[in-house]
């Protein structure tokens, strides 16, 4: 029950963080807007393996360090807690911030490999993201958990990943979803940051407790 409810939290936390405006969303939604809508599908596909990459580094770092003492995990739960607390924040102070996309200089149409592997460049290389997982990972997983977790988590995550950035790349392809996301935008990274702050209140303090 234990591994499946830390599957459960990691899933979750990762879909709120999906869902907010960053380098990864502009990618996604500029190809979905500038492109066409299966390189779109391509790129959310690039993240989803970008997700992937870092859940499997995040569970085999953690995992060694997590068997080696027990006052480290919980100093690196602690600290993840506080890095969501930091990361909600800084969301509700941006939340009236526009979703910025940067331009490029891409031709109309361009093989959906390059949009794949443009997303996950973008993905592996935002430092934003790592953090993120570093303390989700910190704040949720066991000190072990067996094979089969494993084995279930790391679908879950290329799903979770992947399924929000398709959900961009066909919004952003469409005007209505499109002005409606940009236009609730402040209310959805408020709602996110509230809940993400408190559940990195209640897991740094459920960490630091004897």
């Amino acid at each position: 029950m234990d591994t499946l409810l830390a599957i459960a939290g990691i899933a979750v936390t990762l879909a709120i963080g999906a869902a907010l405006p960053g380098a990864s969303f502009a990618m996604v939604a500029h190809t979905a807007l500038s492109v066409s809508r299966r390189d779109g599908l391509a790129a959310a596909l690039g993240m989803g393996v970008g997700g992937l990459v870092f859940g499997v580094l995040a569970s085999l770092g953690l995992t060694a360090v997590f068997a080696a003492d027990a006052w480290i995990t919980t100093a690196f739960k602690v600290c993840g807690g506080f890095y969501l607390i930091y990361f909600a924040v800084a969301l509700w102070r941006g939340a009236s911030r526009p979703v910025v996309f940067a331009e490029d200089d891409r031709p109309e149409a361009v093989d959906v490999r390059r949009s794949f592997a443009l997303a996950l460049m973008t993905q592996l290389s935002n430092p934003k993201a790592v953090l993120i997982y570093v303390g989700i990972f910190a704040a949720f997983m066991p000190a072990t958990m067996p094979l089969w977790g494993f084995a279930v988590l790391l679908p879950v995550i290329l799903a979770v990943e992947f399924g929000w950035y398709a959900v961009v790349a066909v919004a952003f392809s469409t005007p209505r979803p499109r002005a409606a996301y940009l236009g609730a935008k402040g209310w959805i990274d408020r709602t996110a940051g509230a809940i993400i702050g408190a559940l990195g209140v209640k897991l740094a303090f459920d960490a630091a407790r004897p």
